[in-house]
């Protein structure tokens, strides 16, 4: 529930393995949103983050939302990757980010729910835009311009020669 309204979303997880690269043209298509997970443990998965945020950026919506979730906080005796690389990796590409637990359940459902609501948020926007684009929401101010303005020379015919 967002504002009021159930938003029901799709989720395809391809867990990072290459073997979906193939496919992944399919998955960018019309998606709204994104959630980059790595393991905290394993700082391989957090540096394949650059490669799926490239790709993305490639196949994706420009106005898709992203956001960057590091998985397994209950192992942080395990840690490779300290809390500020990921919020700092975040903050430089505009992502939002979380450090999430699985196991314990801890931020999961935050993650889900920050992310819906902000793309719940761009779509309310771009749908309110379109309607006041058809005329049906408040005017929108501009330029008047007379097309009827008698002193704008004017050519006659395509191709006169």
């Amino acid at each position: 529930m967002i504002e009021g309204k159930t938003i029901k979303a799709q989720i395809w997880d391809t867990a990072g393995q290459e073997r979906y690269r193939a496919i992944t043209s399919a998955y960018y298509r019309g998606a709204v949103g994104a959630l980059l997970v790595y393991d905290i443990t394993k700082k391989q998965t957090f540096e394949n983050i650059q490669r799926w945020l490239r790709e993305l950026r490639d196949h994706a919506d420009s106005n898709i939302v992203i956001m960057m979730v590091g998985n397994k906080s209950d192992l942080n005796h395990l840690r490779s990757v300290p809390e500020e690389d990921g919020q700092a990796l975040a903050e430089k590409e505009g992502l939002s980010f979380l450090e999430t637990s699985a196991l314990e359940a801890l931020n999961v459902e935050k993650a889900f729910q920050t992310i819906l609501s902000d793309i719940h948020q761009i779509i309310s926007k771009k749908a309110l835009a379109a309607q006041e684009a058809a005329g049906n929401g408040p005017p929108i101010q501009g330029t008047t311009i007379n097309v009827a303005d008698s002193t704008v020379n004017t050519k006659k015919g395509c191709c006169s020669a």
